[in-house]
């Protein structure tokens, strides 16, 4: 897929997204996993702003799996609403998706949907290559400088192997996007590390060599991964617009496969 291909979609859906109707939806929870970084709940208050501007009317708010508050149970419980669509703000399948998450949910007294991870889409790689070129990433105009750049895709890591598949084909939506290899590294409980994949890279001729962050917000892992990078790293994806229209795109697709479910 051309990268200006992957420009009109981004941009078609982000437009549709802001015209939904609002008439009866459930609230949207951003599930965000927490951080003793002050940055982070700055960062993720931003980004709900940003999905109520998209979505005027919309009940957005925001819970926690840990380390911040309000926890997730404690905003399911303040909701006035009695359904809530939860839209994680993760980017890959693993322990907190299949098990934190749902647990949580199963304890509040009202219904709720869980979304998708982020995942790989083109609205989100249309953040990363932003926050890359933001960092002073440039593509090569060359073939020789081609043959020499590559690309590190940073994110949190899982022992679920659902996880790594994830981040696998958001690293591979993302070279298509740059034109250069794109390899994941993980910042703990996965392999192979941001340090390995550089010496990968560099192994293989590659020695222009970014860090594209795949965090939301920053935190511990963002800064060590970011620290480790050769060359320009970017920061943390935030409230990038793309990834507020990446939000609803998840939480208006947790309700049309709802009601798809109630038809069958």
């Amino acid at each position: 897929m051309t990268a200006h291909l992957m420009n009109r979609i981004s941009s078609g859906l982000a437009g549709r997204l802001g015209l939904a109707p609002l008439d009866g939806q459930p609230a949207l929870v951003l599930v965000a996993h927490g951080s003793r970084d002050p940055r982070a709940l700055e960062t993720v208050r931003e980004l709900a702003d940003r999905v109520r501007a998209l979505r005027p009317g919309l009940a957005v708010r925001l819970g926690h799996i840990e380390l911040n508050a309000p926890l997730l149970p404690d905003t399911l419980a303040s909701l006035g609403t009695d359904e809530a669509v939860l839209v994680p703000l993760l980017f890959s399948r693993g322990f907190h998706i299949k098990q934190d998450i749902p647990d949580m949910a199963a304890e509040a007294r009202i219904r709720t949907r869980q979304a998708d991870p982020l995942g790989a889409h083109p609205l989100l790689v249309q953040a990363l290559h932003e926050r890359l070129t933001e960092a002073g990433w440039r593509a090569p105009r060359t073939a020789s400088d081609r043959r020499t750049t590559a690309v590190v895709l940073a994110a949190a890591g899982s022992r679920d192997p659902e996880s790594a598949l994830g981040t696998r084909r958001i690293a591979d939506l993302l070279a298509e996007r740059l034109g250069v290899p794109v390899l994941p590294a993980y910042a703990c409980a996965a392999t192979p590390t941001v340090d390995a994949a550089i010496r990968t890279l560099r192994a293989r001729g590659r020695h222009h060599i970014a860090v594209a962050s795949c965090f939301t917000a920053p935190g511990r892992f963002a800064t060590e991964c970011a620290n480790k990078a050769p060359g320009v790293a970017s920061a943390p994806l935030g409230a990038h617009p793309s990834m507020a229209a990446l939000v609803l795109h998840r939480y208006d697709q947790a309700l049309e496969n709802a009601a798809v479910g109630r038809a069958a």
